[in-house]
């Protein structure tokens, strides 16, 4: 991913990593927790087209609901179901036809996350996450014009998957969390779709807020 986005990334993970020093002794949190969230995405795509350069991040959001439930003093699991956009951008030249096409994936995400908890406002978090495709198409703006084109999702793997991993710090009922996940299956499957990405694989970095109604 770009500096930018790793800059305020590594910012917001070390503010949080600093509350959690200060609050290691602060009790566990022992109930369940059910709760809203949404935020802000920075995502990209692994893949090597010789024909494609500067590839840079698709900012994009995510929302969705989350629950937290306890198995024991200082760990839980924290199923979610989330909304994310996920894709990236690059810039093209084909026989000196220059032009950005943007890669816009959507997906509905179920996050499964080992929590540990430090104290009860910090919480540590790794795991897996399975995502479905909901829809996807290339935004291009360049020489050959401005539009947007659909692809077929029958050119993707409609199952996404792989790990996640990242911390939120309560504030009361209210959180801000971020995250990183990156993908372990190949996006794209056959047509268009792989003659472009190859390999491509999906990868995510997400700042959150959101909120506990218990």
């Amino acid at each position: 991913m770009k500096k930018p986005f790793n800059m305020l990334f590594l910012t917001a993970a070390l503010a949080v990593g600093s509350y959690a020093l200060q609050s290691t002794n602060a009790q566990a949190q022992t109930t369940p927790r059910v709760g809203i969230k949404g935020g802000f995405n920075a995502s990209t795509l692994y893949y090597d087209n010789d024909g494609v350069s500067d590839k840079n991040e698709r900012y994009g959001f995510h929302a969705g609901v989350f629950a937290q439930i306890p198995a024991g003093d200082f760990f839980a699991i924290q199923p979610e179901l989330l909304y994310t956009t996920k894709g990236a951008s690059g810039n093209y030249n084909i026989l000196g036809i220059n032009g950005t096409n943007t890669f816009r994936l959507n997906y509905a995400e179920l996050p499964v996350l080992a929590t540990f908890k430090l104290g009860n406002v910090v919480d540590l978090q790794l795991g897996p996450y399975v995502a479905y495709l909901l829809n996807s198409d290339i935004n291009s703006n360049g020489d050959f014009g401005t539009g947007v084109a659909r692809i077929d999702r029958d050119n993707f793997n409609k199952v996404d998957y792989g790990v996640a991993g990242g911390l939120n710090l309560y504030l009361g009922k209210a959180l801000i969390g971020v995250r990183y996940g990156q993908g372990i299956q190949r996006i794209a499957d056959s047509g268009v779709a792989r003659t472009i990405l190859g390999n491509a694989k999906n990868g995510v970095g997400m700042i959150s807020i959101g909120y506990s109604f218990n």
